[in-house]
């Protein structure tokens, strides 16, 4: 049995070890970083009321699926996009590269017309199925457009009525390209020449893609924050993180001896596990999301600090290490429960009356708090049953603790 206790102790602390140099650095650096974090773009839009259209609810919440399909195809990674007040859209593009042509995208109208000579709207974008970058036979970047059964049946009736004519493709009253045709086209496709590049043709078949926006928008506040002061930020923070940490690990080392040990291997589990569940959750780490981590850093020692407490507080009484440690946690472990519920009540509150930010901070509080507990009950309380079980030593002091005072002595 003592040999048993001693292979699952070393078995058990080496994993964690192991795991924990080899996935930290990869794990820390595929977690998504925010705006404050690696720098980006944020924007405010606001939609303006036009003779065609009124600002409402619908408009303003139809507006946001639009331009949440536009980031999505521009491929950035962990946009924020949300409503402010009545009239307002907030978005933040983390990492972009060319923040000035995604902006330029964000508040695009993007009405797609084909017009005749006459200047009648015979097609708009709502007859459109899809729309492609490409090149045409020379190399040139074009847009490939391609109808629904509609749209495909108006577009081959127009270029049937205007043989040997121009007809107007039209993106938010500005002439795209005017070309004249020598036949019908009924295949249902057509081509928008004229872009400058295939970084421009890809933009405007994905404006094309993701649709029209039901008002206008117009851009109010436009802030960018460099990658260098986001660098300095994310630096700051790891500092903070690191300090933080080795005081942690020091006190209970110090104070709780052997029993802190086992602490301080549990919190390297408990920040592996972590950053693994936000990169599963595709969470976006931000600074107050950092302030999250180290908070719930201190609600994973809590718990353990009120667990060794207890088991201080048994062997005291003058029960077995073995018997302290199983009364211990089981004293221990409604206080811990209790404390935790609290704290995932208030990250719930923040998460849902919260915006951007504070909810980046509610969304690491709380799985911070559900690993923590998780670590405590069972990792901790398995390593140190081991610990204990392999008979390693019977000294309470070595655990942090006194040993019971004789009946003799208790007399006197």
């Amino acid at each position: 049995m003592k040999g048993k206790n001693r292979a699952k102790l070393l078995i058990s602390v080496l994993a964690i070890l192991i795991f924990f140099a080899v996935f930290i650095k990869p794990l820390a650096s595929a977690v998504k970083q925010g705006l404050d974090l690696q720098g980006g773009t944020h924007v405010v839009l606001q939609a303006q009321d036009t003779p065609e259209s009124k600002v409402d609810d619908d408009a303003i919440n139809r507006s946001i699926k639009i331009i949440e399909r536009r980031v999505n195809e521009l491929g950035l990674t962990e946009p924020v996009i949300q409503r402010q007040g009545r009239d307002r859209i907030i978005v933040e593009l983390p990492g972009v590269k060319d923040p000035e042509k995604a902006i330029a995208m964000l508040g695009r109208t993007a009405m797609l017309e084909f017009k005749d000579m006459n200047g009648n709207t015979v097609l708009t974008g709502k007859d459109l199925k899809d729309s492609k970058a490409s090149v045409d036979q020379s190399g040139q970047p074009v847009v490939t457009l391609q109808f629904n059964d509609e749209g495909a049946k108006k577009f081959g009736e127009l270029t049937a009525a205007n043989v040997g004519k121009q007809i107007a493709i039209l993106l938010d009253g500005e002439v795209l390209t005017a070309p004249r045709l020598n036949e019908p086209i009924t295949g249902g496709n057509a081509q928008i020449t004229g872009s400058k590049d295939a970084q421009e043709a890809e933009h405007l078949a994905i404006l094309l893609r993701s649709g029209s926006l039901p008002v206008k928008l117009e851009i109010v506040e436009n802030r960018t924050v460099g990658p260098t002061l986001g660098q300095d930020s994310k630096d700051a923070s790891v500092k903070a993180f690191a300090i933080g940490l080795a005081g942690v690990f020091l006190f209970m080392l110090l104070y709780y001896r052997l029993s802190g040990l086992v602490a301080d291997i549990v919190l390297l589990l408990y920040t592996l596990l972590l950053l693994a569940v936000m990169k599963g959750l595709n969470a976006t780490l931000t600074l107050p999301g950092i302030a999250g981590i180290i908070l719930s850093i201190g609600m994973a020692v809590d718990a353990n600090v009120l667990i060794f407490e207890r088991f201080k507080e048994e062997i005291a009484s003058g029960k077995t290490l073995r018997a302290a440690l199983n009364a211990g946690f089981s004293r221990a472990f409604v206080t811990i429960f209790d404390s935790n519920v609290t704290t995932l009540m208030a990250a719930a509150v923040l998460f849902y009356l919260g915006t951007g930010p504070v909810r980046g901070f509610a969304v690491t509080l709380a799985l911070g708090t559900l690993i923590s507990m998780f670590t405590a009950i069972t990792v901790t309380k398995f390593i140190l049953k081991a610990l204990v079980g392999s008979e390693f030593t019977k000294n309470p002091a070595v655990f942090g603790a006194k040993a019971p005072k004789k009946k003799e002595e208790a007399a006197q």
